[in-house]
């Protein structure tokens, strides 16, 4: 009789660095599988990808025993450790913070390539190419002028936004500095009704 699946638990953990500890086991343990057993067998697993981020789909059995499948890095990890930062833009398209060449991308495209939703190179190079976009890294030859003049233009409108700000504030402390009273349209009316009673 086959094994019924009970759970299945998604985890990314850096290769060779698994420990009882969190978060491996806050998410392990309640489920009842013997973490140690799971760590050995994932840092030998993944010994050679020393350095990376390795998500894996954990399959616990109805007897405590487990399966994992190991995915390929993340993409945002991959074009991090390609353009060598620490962390994309935060203002995603606006803000180049970083440029890689067509050859990184389709490095990149063809290891992530099993777990993307294209069929070819050249479809998995394209959904890489989005992802550095929106993290703010430029593509040398593809998207980087593109993206550079994006960027100049995101700088001027957000230049023209903080004049308009400090204009407000302006006339604001104009408006505030003058607080004169001025006479509504009707009360002089109702003044001289009031007087002749």
């Amino acid at each position: 009789m086959a094994k019924e699946v009970v759970k299945k638990i998604k985890l990314q953990i850096e290769a060779g660095k698994a420990t009882p500890a969190p978060p491996v086991g806050t998410v392990l343990g309640p489920a009842g599988v013997n973490l140690q057993e799971f760590c050995t067998k994932f840092n030998e697993a993944t010994r050679e990808k020393m350095g990376d981020v390795v998500p894996c789909e954990i399959s616990i059995y109805d007897d405590r025993s487990f399966d994992f499948v190991l995915k390929t890095a993340p993409a945002g990890f991959l074009l991090k450790k390609a353009a060598k930062i620490k962390k994309g833009s935060t203002k995603g398209a606006n803000e180049i913070v970083a440029t890689i060449t067509k050859e990184d991308v389709k490095k990149i495209a063809e290891e992530k390539l099993p777990d993307l939703n294209a069929y070819d190179v050249e479809s998995a190079m394209k959904i890489i190419e989005g992802t550095a976009r929106n993290m703010g890294i430029a593509v040398k030859g593809v998207n980087d002028a593109e993206l550079a003049a994006q960027a100049e233009e995101a700088r001027r409108e957000e230049a023209e936004a903080q004049k308009r700000e400090e204009q407000l504030a302006e006339m604001e402390a104009e408006a505030k500095e003058f607080n004169a009273e001025v006479p509504v349209a009707g009360d002089e009316e109702k003044a001289e009704e009031s007087a002749s009673e």
